[in-house]
């Protein structure tokens, strides 16, 4: 099931780095797929996506969201 999140992007210094999504009401996704233009710090987007519950990452900061298209607000 797909869901938006609006929110801020952030780049996260843990291990080799990953970019996550800090939604407005405080939860934080860790970003998997996004595209190269999402991956500017403080830019503020709507992305819709797929929570994976199958996947763990070496972040572990959140839920991963593999993005499957976004907007810039």
């Amino acid at each position: 099931m797909s869901i938006t999140v609006k929110g801020v992007i952030e780049r996260k210094g843990l291990g080799p780095g990953t970019w996550a999504l800090v939604g407005d009401d405080g939860e934080t996704y860790e970003l998997k797929d996004a595209p190269s233009e999402l991956k500017k710090e403080g830019l503020k987007v709507s992305v819709k996506g797929l929570v994976r519950k199958d996947i763990m990452t070496f972040a572990m900061i959140g839920p991963v969201l593999e993005v499957q298209s976004f907007e810039a607000l």
